[in-house]
């Protein structure tokens, strides 16, 4: 079977919420430059930093990040 269409889905999201979580996790995760990760997304690395700014915020906040929510609630998780 050929998965690339599955491989897509990840390696190019169209979704916002999924390409913000994937811009995330390539910094967080895979610890790549910015710069790499705004080429791969199509983002400029200023859009890059500050979505990770504004990740660290949420973190240090407690709050839930923005790509969370309950598919039967009615959106996002209110923060714990």
């Amino acid at each position: 079977m050929d998965d690339a269409s599955c491989r897509r889905f990840f390696l190019e999201p169209t979704q916002a919420l999924q390409r913000r979580y994937e811009v995330l996790r390539a910094f967080f995760v895979e610890g790549r430059p910015q710069a790499d990760i705004a080429a791969q997304f199509g983002l400029t690395a200023a859009t890059v930093q500050s979505l990770v700014r504004d990740f660290r915020a949420q973190v240090r906040a407690g709050q839930a990040p923005p790509f969370l929510w309950d598919p039967d609630g009615d959106g996002p998780p209110a923060a714990g």
